[in-house]
């Protein structure tokens, strides 16, 4: 009886394990989603308009830098104009403190006028000694020609004295030939004098020269029309600069700045250029004088006219830039300007290409990388297929292509890349709860 018992139970329990099995496996296909489909396009003829789209900031090509002065000793700004100032030529953009260069100059007049008044005592002096040289010169002179006179006696005195009158002739020609010899020598040392006095007279009023230059450097003008940029202090950290994501300040009045500094640029907004860049699929389809628009972001609806003004033949390396996709520098000439333009400002340029009648393009995204050849995945029936084409040109929208006739039905996605929605199979669900 129990046996029986155990047999009934034990079917039981495997009819009900077999109803479970089919439930879980019946939900699995109900939950089920069939493989979404491939997206296609097909090959189109008609005209395009190969338009190359890309967006950068207004720049002003022209302007002009301003500098600290290259002078010894402290500057300091006393006033400055804010970023964004306008300013025209002639108007003080900078002015720095000048009291040290006005002492550097007062110190250097005052070495001057010593000068000048050590030159004159000195040229007088020198007057005075030669008017007393000649006066010693005439006396030895007149000493001399006395000897001689006294020598010419000595056949009518005694031998003693003729030897006599003789030494007193040497000695009368030495001493003239001894003060001649001085006379010379403290002239040529008085010339001396003077003239290192005179050197001194020329550096301090040099020294003058260069204060005066100084503190007229000391005021820094603008020589164009435009608007004041003023520079980060890189020197308020004391040297260290600078961390990634550091804001640093701008130069102000009451800052102490070294020489070379550069501390403002005036920008030329009469003249702007839009400074943009173009990816490497766009970079063959535009040419220098190729007409533009320019469309500011901060006036939406105003579009200004432009023209290409150069497009770079490389593409700069960015070191630490993600984006492998080449990037060529470009800029766009404004051919009419906008009061309210400033540098700095973002906008959308759209260049006119050349036009293209009766080719045979698809969507962009329908070309594919295979082995380093462009293909499109062809539809047959069910399946696609890889299939080498001849890509003309290239936007980033469109491709014009050769080789597929028109009406040719392809995929915009990869085909082999594609994954299955969709959970697992229902055996493998319904093996898992058996």
């Amino acid at each position: 009886m129990k046996t029986k018992r155990r047999i009934i139970a034990s079917a039981i329990v495997l009819v009900i394990a077999v109803l479970i099995g089919r439930g879980v496996v019946n939900a699995a296909r109900s939950f089920s989603t069939p493989d979404a489909p491939i997206p296609t396009a097909r090959v189109e003829r008609g005209d395009v308009q190969i338009d190359v789209f890309t967006s950068g900031e207004l720049r002003a090509p022209h302007s002009i830098s301003l500098i600290a002065p290259s002078v010894n000793g402290t500057l300091q700004i006393v006033s400055m104009a804010s970023t964004g100032a306008a300013v025209k030529p002639g108007d003080v953009v900078i002015q720095f403190d000048p009291s040290e260069q006005q002492y550097n100059f007062e110190q250097a007049e005052s070495q001057l006028r010593q000068a000048e008044q050590d030159i004159t005592k000195a040229k007088a002096d020198a007057a005075v000694q030669a008017a007393q040289d000649q006066t010693d010169l005439l006396k030895a002179r007149f000493d001399v020609r006395r000897a001689e006179l006294e020598v010419g006696r000595n056949e009518l005195v005694s031998s003693i004295d003729a030897e006599k009158n003789n030494l007193a002739l040497e000695e009368a020609k030495r001493k003239l030939a001894q003060l001649e010899q001085d006379v010379k020598s403290r002239a040529t040392s008085g010339q001396a004098g003077i003239r290192v006095l005179e050197e001194k007279r020329n550096a301090a009023r040099l020294a003058m020269q260069v204060a005066q230059h100084n503190i007229e450097n000391m005021t820094l003008k603008s020589t164009i029309s435009g608007i004041v940029a003023a520079k980060e202090n890189r020197d308020t950290l004391g040297g260290i600069c600078c961390f990634p994501g550091m804001i640093l300040p701008e130069y102000r009045a009451g800052d102490l700045v070294q020489s070379g500094r550069v501390l403002a640029d005036v920008l030329d907004i009469n003249q702007m250029e839009v400074q943009a860049k173009v990816s490497e699929t766009d970079r063959s389809n535009i040419a220098p004088n190729e007409s533009a628009e320019v469309q500011i972001d901060a006036h939406p609806g105003e579009v200004l006219p432009a023209k290409v003004k150069t497009v770079a033949g490389l593409a700069p390396h960015d070191f630490w830039g993600g984006n492998s996709q080449a990037k060529f520098p470009a800029t766009f000439q404004l051919e009419r300007n906008s009061p309210d333009l400033r540098p700095g400002i973002s906008a959308l340029v759209k260049v006119h290409g050349v036009r293209l009648s009766d080719v045979l393009y698809l969507p962009a995204q329908s070309l594919f990388d295979k082995d380093g050849k462009p293909v499109v995945y062809v539809k047959h029936g069910d399946d696609f297929q890889a299939t080498a084409v001849k890509v003309k040109y290239r936007t980033e929208s469109r491709i014009v292509i050769e080789g597929l006739p028109a009406g040719t039905e392809v995929a915009v996605i990869n085909p082999s890349n594609k994954q299955k929605a969709g959970p697992r199979s229902s055996s493998m669900l319904a093996s898992g709860a058996l």
